[in-house]
């Protein structure tokens, strides 16, 4: 042991204002602060002077900040523990450096938590299966429950203290591995928001559930559960009693407003109603005055106190004053089993209170060893001195104190006192302690691969990351047979206990366990004639069978049910469809022949293809436009046949892409003017045939009938009739864009549709008529002299056209969504194609391949 009590100024002082304001300003801004969120700032300054620190010129200015209980090992464990109810009354100034450390309010619970890490450790190096060949020490602070002296303590843990000030003073590794408390939540907000990221703070008592949060605090643990678990808990309490009408007290710190602030919220959900909702700190005695007037004027007569257990004795002490009783208590872990609220003045205030305690396991050789504890073996520690004048009476020191007149006999024993130190109850706290050691000591023993009588494989030194990732592993069972593993936000398995405030058989209170909670208890037995329907099923009863018994059946296609036990399916709106699950409608797939997918893509190709091999045969034919073979026939019949090909080839693009209102009256009108202009050409060469034959005959000048002129007029004749066609079409009734959802249930077909069926059918019976007398007319034609046998060709092109027109009607019928348009694409480039081999290729192969033939004399054969 080493000695305590001594708390001099601050180590690390520096003539640069280095290390002074580590530990002197820094606590200046730290003493203001009640929330571990604004300790962050502390942390961000000691980056910067860690590096100063270094600089030349450092040197001490005062002694270091001694611990309580100290014991030097191999490897050193960090403690802090509020030995004192509360600090002094003296107050830093900050313009001299700050007072020693003044304390009041000896805490006899928190001396049997520290004296418990102390018995764990000794009893870790006194085992040979942990840790073998490794000792352990400790290193043990009084933080007075000041947020203040606990991100002191844990800084003195982080720094360490030396007699000399080096250049690695500030860069050497942290003092401690893991640093055992604080017992408040707040105080252990701040030290886990101060160092938490050097060191591994294990809290035994902390139970504020925002200390969950890994983003914020993600080196923290603790072995008792977070307050999540216990506030639903206890509103699950109230409504199990039916006590719909509750008040609300707490404390004004991290445990008591964060707590509170979970149950207000679940008791919500329980339809639980709450009058009134208050707080206090026990250092403000005219709030709790305020308080306790709020719960003697509320009308409920049932009262959730979320407080710890200074704040229930000042809570306490006023109700007793003002005779407030008829309440029924519902508490929490930190004061339900307090031992020094158990009096009989108390029970008639606390009498049948019920509530929610963590649970204990006796720790055998506990008791020996903290009764133990003697002045005469710390003869330097001021802190075992206070103790034992508070616990006895009297003074330790052979000259009167100001404190205790009656001299110290040194004959006490501890074994006939009767408080919180000595009380066996005191094991639901006390062995959160005895855990949070072992549990470093496991994950040391891991990370040091140690084996059972057999020693350690790794180097001693050991950084505080390293213990982190071994501590999130352990799973390990203690000999009173409790198993300790932590979950993902460094929290144990919540186990409590319910217990109720009675009068035992002597007429003392007694703790009587009436329930047990447990998130890792497993999930209750069901009894159900048949499970649940899933989302995407509904419940369809058998038949004989009660209610009770039913199948689920899947919701048919274009049905859901998106809730459990559904007696029914919905089906989905018009333009939805439901999703594989059935649970949920989605938009149903629209389709239509596009640019991008491979048959648009293969269908734009060969319509460019034609436009171009149609260019080019017209560019060939301008070329040799003065040759016998292209000024047979009317050579302007031949280009003018030559440009509506091309717009035949290129009406087939509006066919693609999406259909909308411009494109559906395009694709239709102009597929029709442009085929009867073809198609008006080619009659057109073919009348010239008959009439040219005719002209040979004696005595006739028909040629002077049907001369260039009125073969022009022909053409534009016959053109102009569709064009009114279609005019008459458009005004009436138009093509437009439709959504076709007959064809398929999943899907939504965008289509255009021709609106008036006449209008169509008249364009394409048109076009199909004139393209049935140039078939006859040419077919007429097809056997006259073989100076004329262009009708041979024409004949056969028409022959081809009619082919695929006829054909194009049933498959134009039958195709259904995207392939209807398909189909009628493919009729009109496979027209197109027909007509240009069919009437041009043959002329292009005499003008290129064969240009002897191209004469007068052999015009017979073209």
């Amino acid at each position: 042991m080493g000695p305590g009590g001594n708390h001099g100024d601050p180590v690390c002082h520096c003539s640069y204002s280095c290390l002074e304001y580590k530990q002197h300003t820094e606590l200046c801004w730290i003493s203001s602060l009640q929330t571990g969120m604004h300790v962050q700032l502390a942390l961000l300054a000691l980056g910067a002077y860690s590096v100063i620190a270094q600089s030349p010129g450092c040197q001490l200015l005062g002694t270091a900040v001694m611990p309580s209980f100290s014991q030097e090992g191999q490897i050193n464990l960090g403690g802090v523990f509020s030995l004192h109810e509360k600090p002094g009354y003296s107050q830093n100034l900050f313009t001299v450096k700050p007072k020693t450390k003044d304390c009041q309010g000896l805490d006899f619970r928190q001396f049997l938590l520290a004296q418990t890490m102390i018995f764990a450790i000794e009893e870790i190096n006194n085992r040979t299966d942990i840790l073998p060949g490794v000792t352990l020490g400790y290193k043990i602070y009084d933080t007075c429950a000041s947020v203040t002296f606990s991100v002191q303590s844990a800084m003195a843990l982080m720094n360490g203290y030396e007699e000399m000030l080096t250049d690695t003073s500030c860069s050497r590794p942290a003092a401690v591995k893991a640093i055992i408390g604080e017992s408040g939540s707040t105080n252990t907000i701040a030290i886990a928001a101060s160092v938490g990221l050097f060191q591994i703070p294990i809290s035994h008592f902390a139970t504020c559930a925002c200390l969950s949060d890994r983003k914020e605090y993600p080196t923290f643990f603790r072995t008792i559960p977070s307050d999540y678990y216990q506030s639903r808990a206890l509103a699950q309490l109230v409504k199990h009693f039916g006590w719909t009408w509750v008040g609300a007290v707490r404390s004004d710190n991290d445990y008591g407003n964060n707590g509170m602030a979970t149950f207000v919220e679940a008791a919500k959900q329980e339809g639980i109603c709450i009058e009134f909702s208050v707080k206090f700190h026990r250092t403000e005695p005219e709030k709790l005055l305020k308080v306790v007037d709020i719960i003697k004027r509320g009308t409920a007569k049932v009262v959730v106190a979320f407080v710890d257990i200074l704040e229930m004795n000042s809570l306490l002490e006023q109700l007793t004053v003002q005779n407030i009783t008829g309440l029924q208590l519902i508490g929490t872990e930190a004061w339900i089993t307090g031992t020094n609220l158990a009096t009989p003045s108390s029970y008639r205030i606390l009498g049948g209170s019920i509530g929610f305690a963590v649970t204990g396991t006796k720790i055998n050789g506990l008791k020996e060893f903290v009764l133990k504890l003697h002045p005469s073996n710390h003869p330097n520690n001021s802190d075992v001195k206070d103790f034992w004048e508070a616990a006895f009476q009297c003074s330790v020191t052979k000259e009167t104190s100001s404190n205790y007149k009656t001299p110290c006999t040194g004959s006490e024993s501890l074994t006939e006192l009767k408080n919180q130190y000595t009380d066996e109850s005191e094991i639901r706290i006390t062995n959160n302690v005895y855990k949070a050691v072992y549990a470093v000591a496991y994950s040391l023993h891991s990370q040091l691969e140690c084996m059972p009588q057999k020693g350690c494989a790794k180097n001693l030194q050991t950084e505080p990351w390293q213990v982190l990732d071994a501590l999130k592993k352990v799973n390990f069972t203690l000999r009173t047979g409790e198993r300790v593993f932590f979950d993902g936000n460094g929290d144990p398995a919540a186990k409590y206990e319910v217990v109720n405030w009675q009068l035992g058989p002597n007429g003392a209170v007694e703790w009587s366990k009436t329930g047990f909670m447990c998130s890792c208890a497993t999930q209750k037995p069901t009894s159900v004639c048949s499970e649940s329907c899933p989302s995407g099923t509904r419940k369809a009863v058998r038949r004989g069978k009660p209610v009770c018994c039913y199948d689920c059946v899947p919701c048919a296609e274009g049905e859901i049910s998106n809730k459990t036990d559904s007696n029914d399916c919905i089906p989905c709106d018009l333009e939805y469809w439901s999703n594989e699950k059935r649970d949920r409608c989605v938009l149903k797939t629209v389709e239509f022949l596009s640019f991008e997918e491979v048959m648009g893509i293969v269908l734009v190709i060969f319509s460019l293809f034609g436009t171009c091999l149609t260019v080019l045969v017209a560019v060939v034919f301008l070329a040799h436009k003065n040759t016998p073979i292209v000024r047979a026939n009317n050579s302007e019949l031949s280009f003018l046949l030559l440009f509506s090909l091309t717009l035949c080839f290129l009406c087939s693009l509006t066919f693609i892409g999406r259909p909308s209102q411009w494109s559906c009256m395009l694709r239709h009108t102009a597929f029709g003017v442009t085929f009867v202009l073809c198609i008006s050409c080619v009659l057109g060469k073919t009348i010239v045939v008959l009439m040219a034959f005719r002209a040979t005959l004696p005595g006739s000048n028909v040629m002077k009938w049907f001369g260039p002129p009125q073969q022009r007029l022909t053409v534009l004749a016959f053109t102009l009739i569709q064009v009114l066609i279609c005019v008459l079409w458009l005004t009436f009734s138009p093509p437009f864009p439709n959504k076709n959802m007959k064809y398929y249930k999943d899907k939504v077909i965008l289509e255009c549709d021709v609106g008036s069926a006449v209008g169509f059918w008249a364009v394409l019976g048109y076009i199909g008529l004139l393209s049935l007398m140039c078939f006859v007319l040419a077919f007429l034609a097809r056997k006259l002299p073989d100076n004329f046998n262009e009708a041979k060709f024409i004949a056969f092109s028409m022959l081809i056209f009619c082919a695929v027109w006829i054909t194009f009607i049933p498959a134009y019928v039958s195709s259904p969504g995207k392939l209807t348009v398909a189909v009628e694409i493919f009729a009109i480039l496979a027209s197109s194609f027909g007509l240009l081999f069919c009437i041009f290729v043959p002329k292009c192969y005499i003008v290129l391949l064969k240009p002897e033939l191209n004469s007068r004399k052999h015009q017979t054969h073209v």
